[in-house]
């Protein structure tokens, strides 16, 4: 056999003995806002070890499962809260057996800028401290940050004074930035969403009794097919995304 023959020859059966890696894959990620920035992290640090790619859409849990219940194309949904989650397994738009909880939260009352600390509980005087201005919460009776918040309110009593002062946005990032901004002087959010805001400051802590737990619970949706969909599920879970959540100020559930 000619020596250019057998060079190809040897060529075309080492290509064929290399491992072949899977083709690139985008899997669709239906998230709750607090996740933007720990959500993007470990996304990116998936990307690097697979090669594939997690196409990731932030909005209030509400928003995101009423968008997976009327077909919109995603493979994961993250939300907030349980509630958001039974909402869409009860409409069958998730598979519950790839149900898990993978994060737990902090609910924080925050101001613009730095400000004096003060103790969350019965005495606490909101209408005072607002002094003619708004309490940005996240939609109260929809979105888990704002559902959290008003919980607690209700619970330490507050919520009769705070409730004709509250300026409600669509996500617990809105409410962020109304109090970022300067349009309100205090806010209800989620601790990750503090710390990634340099502009506010933590000034109390809402008693975690005073709410139902945050949980933060993912599943694949009833459309997803692809295994990658479900090896990125897995790694929501694994110990490099562990690292990127706790640094985030995430905690376990």
């Amino acid at each position: 056999m000619p020596f250019i023959r057998r060079l190809a020859l040897c060529a075309a059966l080492a290509f064929c003995a290399l491992p072949l890696r899977a083709a690139t894959e985008d899997v669709t990620v239906f998230a709750a806002a607090s996740l933007t920035g720990a959500l993007d992290a470990v996304a990116e640090a998936w990307a690097a070890e697979t090669g594939h790619r997690a196409v990731l859409s932030y909005g209030g849990s509400s928003a995101m499962a009423r968008q997976i219940q009327q077909g919109a194309p995603a493979d994961i949904f993250i939300a907030a809260s349980a509630d958001w989650m039974d909402a869409v397994a009860t409409s069958g738009d998730v598979q519950a057996d790839t149900r898990r909880d993978i994060l737990g939260n902090t609910l924080v009352l925050i101001a613009q800028g730095q400000a004096a600390p003060v103790k969350v509980d019965a005495s606490l005087d909101l209408p005072g401290m607002l002094d003619g201005g708004r309490l940005a919460m996240a939609l109260v009776d929809a979105v888990p940050a704002g559902v959290y918040g008003k919980q607690a309110l209700v619970s330490l009593g507050l919520w009769d004074g705070a409730a004709p002062l509250v300026a409600q946005a669509d996500s617990v990032r809105g409410a962020l930035a109304f109090v970022a901004q300067g349009e309100a002087p205090l806010g209800i959010v989620f601790a990750t969403d503090a710390a990634a805001e340099e502009r506010v400051s933590v000034i109390g802590t809402f008693p975690a009794g005073s709410h139902a737990p945050i949980t933060y619970p993912a599943a694949l949706t009833a459309q997803a097919t692809s295994p990658v969909a479900a090896e990125f599920l897995d790694y929501l879970t694994s110990d490099p995304a562990r690292r990127i959540w706790a640094a985030a100020g995430f905690s376990a559930p």
